[in-house]
């Protein structure tokens, strides 16, 4: 064998191992954003995993819209959110597609020819082997940390969960692929049974322990001197009126997700000294991705008593009306 041949023998060699070793990751995908998944992030939307007209994620559950195709990764923290939440590379792999310079704006307000074409915004795909590829998308402009071509690790800083693309709030939108084919990551290639996930799911132990199946609930929750408003469709406590002595009105306000058609809310505000200042009950009409509900009361003359205010939330299913998700909140009057 002369020099030339020995060259090319281990080119290829090293090429087959490097192909290898990122098909086989393509089995074990690592948690894409740096967040804590219950807390900073929650699972919004899954894959639709219906092949007809309506929509199921892989537990038949309604955190999905028909024909949806990845997981989406909200981030509910919106302090961290300013701040800046990396999103990573789920695998080691070689980067075949950028996009950057989208704007980060809700559709809701651009408008979606705003976007047609580019819906995934600012974005970056990696292939890893045997048709396998992933798309990151969604990212905050000008913060794509890679190129074309580039060969990345697992854990490698992509860019910045954004609000660009086809987007009403700041996630990540997280696509598997194989051959062109969609992959719900949760499922694999093989499913076991309806409504379960798969016999080989792609994510890796730790990743599946912190995305760990939540069907319903709360992206916030506080007391405040005025009904909140959303921006990008969270909550932005910044934004968000203290309740003080003479603010116009006591408010205590709750924001989830996954609420379903038949479900029962129930909210209360109380005063310092037990009194319940406002209380309601309502039947949910529909499911909702996403909801804020309040409740709360005007102020008349006198300012508001000094003390710590208490808000009760709690969200029952079901005809035993079993209590799916409740939370307590408690803030002393700002005087």
């Amino acid at each position: 064998m002369n020099a030339g041949s020995g060259a090319r023998l281990i080119a290829c060699l090293a090429a087959l191992v490097s192909g290898a070793s990122l098909a086989q990751s393509a089995s074990s995908f690592a948690l894409p954003i740096a967040c804590e998944v219950g807390k900073s992030c929650i699972v919004q939307n899954y894959v639709d995993d219906d092949p007809g007209a309506g929509a199921a994620d892989y537990r038949c559950g309604h955190l999905v819209y028909d024909g949806h195709k990845g997981t989406d990764i909200r981030v509910i923290d919106i302090a961290a959110f300013k701040r800046g939440v990396p999103v990573l590379a789920a695998a080691p792999g070689r980067v075949r597609a950028v996009r950057d310079g989208m704007e980060d704006v809700s559709v809701r307000e651009a408008g979606k020819a705003s976007v047609a074409g580019r819906e995934a915004g600012n974005s970056v795909v990696i292939e890893h082997g045997e048709g396998w590829e992933t798309q990151y998308a969604h990212m905050r402009k000008g913060s794509v940390a890679v190129r074309a071509g580039d060969r990345v690790a697992a854990g490698r800083k992509l860019g910045i969960a954004g609000l660009s693309g086809d987007t009403e709030f700041p996630h990540l939108h997280f696509e598997v692929r194989r051959r062109g084919r969609i992959v719900d990551p949760f499922v694999g290639t093989e499913a076991v049974a309806p409504c379960q996930p798969g016999r080989d799911p792609l994510w890796n132990p730790q990743a599946l322990k912190d995305l760990l199946y939540v069907a319903t609930g709360i992206l916030g929750a506080g007391i405040a001197g005025a009904p909140p408003k959303l921006s990008n469709g969270s909550v932005d406590f910044e934004e968000v009126l203290s309740l003080s002595a003479d603010a116009a009105a006591a408010i205590f306000w709750v924001q989830v997700y996954g609420a379903q058609k038949g479900d029962v809310e129930e909210l209360r505000l109380i005063s310092p000294d037990g009194r319940v200042l406002a209380e309601r009950r309502v039947t949910v009409a529909k499911d909702m991705a996403q909801a804020l509900a309040y409740v709360g009361v005007r102020r008349r003359a006198d300012p508001w008593p000094a003390g710590t205010y208490r808000g009760e939330y709690a969200l029952y299913r079901g005809p035993a009306r079993d209590k799916v998700i409740s939370i307590v909140r408690e803030a002393p009057a700002k005087l």
